[in-house]
């Protein structure tokens, strides 16, 4: 195992090692603030919800070309930059001559009027690069994507949004695509003599595996550790409540954790995969997990984070949970004595308990196609529409027969201190019409069943209502021909013909 890690910067290989002031849960962010360089990144909040500390990593994909992502450097650790290019604001711009050159991004905003305090433009710039990078020509919607995770308080976002449609509309060739050919070289320079990393400081142990089987090897030696893949959740016992990390698997390097296979009857998402990469590939295959991970943080932390991190948290308001018990997803969970497959219905335990053993990782994450019968939504009620925790988040889904409920699954988060299904209610609509009358009955029974507490996001009273009010939408909604009841509207023997 080396010692150090390595990555590109400034157009050349940096190789840093640790010590007890370069620590391995040092972030990027403050990483790039003790340099007299890169001082463009901010810290806003130091918790990802700002942008005001956006960079963007170029890596390598497996066709080794490289691919560009906006992450939040706030959540970062150091070793997880090994074999990657760190792009800061301080790059974009070219010196010619005595002439300093703006990169088209930077241009625009300028000629839009998208900065004014000037705090948070920094981070604009570099999410509108990542949108340049990769999308000719946008959508709005994708724009104002790329852009949830910046906060700006003065602009209004209009002309932000002006400057990247104008930006990006234009030929994304720029000095990246000219030296793309080195950097490239430099990656694979990096990757052709990389080994697994083991940094150890009188303080912390920090590792991070190559390959599924060393890392098993690990968690069965080191029990105890913090296991992490993108760290989102994880970094914020660092930033925020300052704790010192002794040990720590880092998962991001194992490969063999970031594949999707798909099959006639299922996908398995590898437990590495991005959220954003699982969201694209949601789109046509899991409606209902597409629409979780739209609203899930923000571009940048979704570019960070993996499906198996916020499985494996096991927190009572993790979006994808209740989905996941939608949809009858199973999580494998392997260790070096084997695998085992569990469902996800039986996968939470407690409060941030799963049923993942100390000496197991989660690999995969199974998800089975529903029947052409089965209908399956998701909801999320909070604060603000985008980066926001859940206050009341469901996945419910359907399958009907004539109208007659042949199964359903009610799944709340934010409900209790797990994410927990509404087993009364569902056993109560086993079997019944899926009309207005059964469903309000079943209504009553949600509110009976859980006893959800008042916090700073909402009170236990308005929970309580929000969750029979989703149930409510979810009948509203998949109900195919809103049928009237008798005891709404009564009307025998109705001739049609009658009317004009």
């Amino acid at each position: 195992m080396q010692q150090n890690i390595s990555f590109v910067l400034d157009g050349k290989i940096q190789t840093l090692d640790f010590n007890d002031h370069l620590k391995p849960t040092t972030t990027v962010l403050n990483y790039l603030r003790s340099s007299p360089i890169h001082k463009g990144v901010k810290e806003g909040c130091a918790e990802g919800d700002c942008g005001a500390c956006t960079v963007v990593i170029a890596e390598l994909n497996p066709d080794n070309k490289i691919s560009y992502k906006a992450w939040d450097s706030c959540l970062v650790f150091l070793p997880m930059l090994h074999g990657k290019q760190l792009i800061t604001v301080e790059n974009l711009s070219q010196n010619k001559g005595t002439e300093k050159v703006l990169h088209p991004v930077q241009k625009a905003m300028v000629e839009c009027n998208g900065s004014q305090c000037g705090y948070c433009t920094p981070g604009i710039i570099m999410s509108l690069f990542s949108l340049y990078k990769n999308e000719k020509e946008p959508t709005k919607e994708s724009i104002e994507d790329s852009l949830t995770g910046n906060l700006c308080r003065c602009t209004g976002y209009k002309p932000i949004i002006e400057a990247a449609a104008k930006a990006c509309a234009q030929e994304s060739t720029d000095q990246f695509t000219t030296n793309e050919k080195h950097i490239i070289e430099l990656l694979l320079q990096i990757k052709d003599q990389s080994n697994s990393i083991e940094i150890n400081t009188s303080e912390q142990k920090y590792f991070q595996p190559k390959t599924k089987a060393e890392a098993l090897e690990l968690i069965n030696k080191m029990q105890n550790s913090v296991l992490v893949n993108g760290a989102t959740d994880v970094a914020l016992r660092v930033t925020k409540r300052h704790e010192l990390l002794n040990e720590i698997i880092d998962l991001s390097g194992v490969e063999e954790l970031k594949k999707c296979i798909k099959t006639d009857y299922l996908i398995k998402f590898g437990a590495g995969m991005k959220l954003e990469e699982v969201k694209k590939i949601a789109k046509n295959e899991f409606p209902a997990l597409y629409e979780t991970l739209v609203v899930f943080g923000s571009r940048q932390i979704r570019s960070v984070a993996t499906l198996g991190g916020n499985v494996g948290s096991g927190s009572p308001i993790g979006d994808t949970l209740p989905t996941l018990m939608a949809y009858n997803a199973e999580i494998k969970l392997q260790s070096i004595d084997g695998e085992r497959r569990i469902n996800m219905n039986n996968y939470i335990l407690g409060y941030r308990k799963t049923e993942r053993k100390p000496n197991e990782i989660i690999t995969t994450i199974i998800i089975p196609r529903p029947s052409p019968k089965t209908i399956v939504k998701f909801y999320k009620v909070s604060k603000r529409k985008d980066l926001d925790i859940s206050t009341v988040s469901a996945g419910f889904s359907i399958t009907l027969d004539d109208n007659s409920v042949e199964a359903i699954t009610l799944a709340y988060g934010g409900m209790a201190a797990i994410t927990k299904r509404a087993t009364k209610a569902e056993e109560y609509l086993i079997g019944k019409l899926w009309v207005r009358s059964t469903v309000e009955q079943a209504m009553e029974l949600i509110a009976e069943e859980y006893t959800p507490i008042s916090d700073a996001r909402s009170g236990a009273e308005f929970r309580t209502i929000a969750a029979k009010n989703l149930l409510l939408k979810f009948w509203n909604e998949t109900n195919p021909i809103h049928k009237l009841e008798a005891d709404d509207l009564e009307i025998d023997n109705l001739e049609i013909d009658n009317f004009d």
